[in-house]
């Protein structure tokens, strides 16, 4: 499956894997890549032989450079109104997806992530970078703010003051670095990213899917709740698993002392 060819789609077993896939680009995302990405997010929720998602870039030497300034700058220029229409919301849609994704999705990071390639790191559930990764929030250089949810996001998952030094200072940091923030699950020799990705989601496809998806809809709804509220949803989620046969199935195996055998449902 592909999309004019800006994201490649590849499935190997029942893990599918995206490759953003401009590479004399750096991959930066135009708006065609954005929402072929989302199209195909759609197609993969839809498919329950699919139970997660590993997103990479093409080549070398990128993940993702960000977005496509020669375009955006277009939309600018004819005005706010459409800029923030073509640009700001189309991004912040792609990232608000990857986010709320019901499968698991693993960003294999393979190379430069500035700007939105550093937001679709953020926003993915999971991340793996390679050795030779590099990551940037280098928007303030072209005078504008982060626009793909860059600016929430990353004080979430590093702190405010450590968020903001390099939101205004644009300086790139180190994959090492990007670990400690809480970007990336981990680091790894470039050569064995994608199969450090591949092994991370068989672990994680181990178990019930529908009991992953739950877990990923309480994270997400709630990590930005009151704790009181927070725990409202997971009830929610508990209970919504109670209804499943994948719950008594879990159960059975442990008590019987096997391997489950979920069928999602």
């Amino acid at each position: 499956m592909e999309c004019n060819n800006t994201v490649i789609y590849e499935q190997r077993d029942r893990i599918a894997i995206l490759t953003l896939n401009r590479p004399e680009k750096l991959n930066a995302i135009n708006y065609a890549m954005n929402d072929c990405l989302l199209m195909l997010l759609e197609k993969i929720e839809a498919d329950a032989s699919l139970g997660a998602v590993i997103l990479t870039g093409a080549g070398d030497r990128a993940f993702s450079a960000g977005g496509d300034i020669h375009e955006f700058t277009r939309s600018i220029r004819r005005g706010a109104d459409e800029a923030v229409r073509d640009f700001c919301r189309r991004g912040q849609a792609m990232t608000a997806r990857l986010e709320a994704f019901p499968k698991p999705i693993i960003a294999a990071v393979n190379g430069i992530a500035y700007g939105g390639g550093c937001e679709i790191t953020e926003a993915a559930h999971l991340a793996v970078a390679s050795e030779r990764a590099i990551f940037a929030k280098p928007e303030i250089n072209i005078g504008i703010p982060p626009t793909f949810g860059g600016t929430q996001r990353l004080p979430r998952l590093a702190g405010r003051k450590r968020a903001l030094e390099l939101l205004l200072t644009g300086d790139s940091f180190s994959p090492g670095r990007a670990k400690e923030l809480g970007l990336v699950n981990s680091v790894v020799p470039h050569d064995a990213l994608l199969p450090a990705a591949i092994e991370l989601a068989n672990r994680i496809l181990r178990h019930s899917p529908l009991a992953a998806s739950r877990i990923l809809s309480a994270v997400t709804r709630g990590i930005n709740l009151p704790i009181d509220e927070g725990l409202l949803v997971e009830r929610e989620q508990f209970a919504r698993m109670c209804a499943t046969k994948d719950v008594l199935e879990g159960l059975d195996a442990w008590i019987e002392r096997r391997p489950p055998r979920y069928g999602g449902q």
